[in-house]
C-alpha cells in the first residue's frame, strides 16, 4: 500500500542482503511461523534497508502492521531523531491497529531517547502480537522492549529471518556488540592482481560504473577512511557523489597522517563533507590544521593503532567505515585481522608483473596459513566484475 512518508523507489539503494521472497516463504518455513508470517517479515526488511543512506547512527528498522490478513500500516526509519518505524505505521493504520499484528526488524525501543520509546505506544494502540526478526543489543534497549510488550499480554515470536536483518545492520551490531565498526575495504584490481601500475598510476582502472557503483556504498557507511600518503598521491575528494538524487548524510573523512603532513589546499579539507585526522600524540600541529577536528592515536613503528581508530570510530557513533586507501593501510588492516569485508572490482585489463599489490606487508608462509575468503556475491558492473568478500571461519 502507499505511504507518503516512504521514498520514491528510484532512489532504493542496492544492498548485498538476500531478501527472502514470498515463494521461499511457503517454500522453506520456520516452525511456528506461517507462511503470510514470512512474506511481512520480508516486506519489513525491505523498508527498513531504505533507510540504508540516512539513519545512522540509528540502525536501519521497517514495520508492517497486519490485521485480518491485510496490510493496514506501514513504516521506515528514515533519519535519526525523527519517527520511528513503528510509529510511521500506526499513524497510518489508525484504528485499525487494534488487534493486528506488528512485524519488526528489531526489537522496539523502550527508553526515551532524541524520540518517546516505541513499545508504548504498540502497547497503546491495540497491537495483539509483535514478530521480531531480531534483538536490540543497544544497552538501554536489550530485551526491555519484548519485555514491556510481554507485561502488557502482548504475544511476542522472535527470530523470524533474523540472519537477513542482523546482516542489514551489521555495522551497527558491530559497533554495538564488539565496540567497532564493520570495516570494509574497497579495491580495483587488473586481472594480473595489480591495483596500480608500477608507477603508482591508477586512474581510471575501473570502468565508469563501478567508479558510480563505489558512491553507493559510501553513502550507506558512515566514515571513509584513508591515509596520509593516498592523500598526498591522489588528492581524493572522498565524497558520495550520487546521480539520481537520493538523500544522503555525508560520510566522516578520516585521515591517517601520522605527522600531520597533508598540505593545506587538499580536498578531504575543503567543506564538502567533515573530515577527521588522526595523528601520533607527538605530531607537530600545523597552523592551517589548528582549528581542525583531530584526535592523538598511539603509534608504532610509524603506523598509527588501527584498533585504536575504529574503537575511537566507534565512540563517535560510526557504524561501518569503507576503507579507500593504498596497500600499505589495506595490507596493516588485514594484518591485525580488522576487514569484515572486501569490496573487490575486477577489471578485464592487464598491468605487467611488476604493478602494485592489493596488500603489503603481509605473505602467507604457507597454505595453511593464507586468508580464506567466502563470496557473498558476485555481480557485473559495467565491463567489471563487483565481488563482495568475508572471511571465511575456520
Amino acid at each position: 500500500m502507499s505511504n507518503s512518508s516512504n521514498a520514491d523507489s528510484r532512489f532504493l539503494p542496492h544492498m548485498d542482503v538476500p531478501m527472502p521472497r514470498a515463494q521461499d516463504a511457503q517454500e522453506r518455513p520456520i516452525p511456528g511461523f506461517t507462511a503470510l508470517d514470512h512474506a511481512m517479515m520480508a516486506h519489513a526488511l525491505r523498508l527498513a534497508e531504505r533507510g540504508a543512506y540516512t539513519t545512522r547512527p540509528n540502525p536501519m528498522v521497517g514495520c508492517v502492521l497486519v490485521r485480518d490478513g491485510a496490510v493496514v500500516g506501514e513504516g521506515w526509519h528514515q533519519k535519526a531523531g525523527e519517527p520511528h518505524a513503528e510509529v510511521l505505521a500506526l499513524r497510518q493504520a489508525g484504528d485499525d491497529a487494534r488487534g493486528a499484528t506488528a512485524y519488526l526488524t528489531l526489537e522496539p525501543c523502550a527508553h526515551d531517547g532524541r524520540t518517546p520509546p516505541c513499545a508504548p505506544q504498540l502497547i497503546a494502540a491495540g497491537i495483539t502480537r509483535v514478530v521480531v526478526a531480531c534483538g536490540d543489543p543497544f544497552p538501554q534497549v536489550a530485551g526491555a522492549g519484548i519485555a514491556a510488550l510481554r507485561e502488557a499480554g502482548i504475544v511476542v515470536d522472535t527470530g523470524l529471518l533474523e540472519a537477513p536483518a542482523r546482516a542489514l545492520n551489521r555495522g551497527f551490531l558491530s559497533r554495538i556488540e564488539r565496540g567497532r565498526p564493520w570495516l570494509r575495504v574497497k579495491l580495483a584490481m587488473s586481472l594480473d592482481g595489480h591495483t596500480a601500475l608500477a608507477s603508482g598510476e591508477s586512474k581510471w582502472i575501473s570502468s565508469g560504473p563501478s567508479r558510480l557503483d563505489v558512491q553507493r556504498w559510501r553513502a550507506r557507511c558512515g566514515a571513509l577512511l584513508t591515509a596520509s600518503g593516498t592523500v598526498l598521491k591522489d588528492d581524493p575528494q572522498l565524497t558520495v557523489r550520487m546521480d539520481d538524487g537520493a538523500p544522503f548524510v555525508p560520510p566522516l573523512r578520516v585521515v591517517l597522517d601520522p605527522g600531520l603532513a597533508i598540505p593545506a589546499q587538499s580536498k578531504v579539507l575543503d567543506d564538502a563533507a567533515p573530515t577527521l585526522l588522526l595523528h601520533a600524540p607527538e605530531a607537530r600541529v600545523p597552523k592551517y590544521l589548528r582549528d581542525r577536528d583531530r584526535a592523538a592515536i598511539p603509534a608504532a613503528d610509524g603506523m598509527l593503532d588501527l584498533e585504536a581508530t575504529l574503537r575511537l570510530l566507534a565512540q563517535r557513533g560510526i557504524n561501518e567505515v569503507q576503507t579507500e586507501a593504498g596497500a600499505t593501510l589495506c595490507g596493516g588492516l588485514l594484518r591485525a585481522g580488522l576487514v569484515d569485508e572486501l569490496l573487490l572490482y575486477v577489471v578485464p585489463v592487464l598491468l605487467g608483473a611488476n604493478g602494485r599489490p592489493l596488500f603489503a606487508g603481509w605473505d602467507a608462509p604457507t597454505m595453511a596459513q593464507r586468508h580464506d575468503l567466502e563470496i557473498i556475491e558476485t555481480r557485473h558492473i559495467g565491463s567489471d566484475i563487483r565481488l563482495l568478500l568475508r572471511p571465511k571461519a575456520r
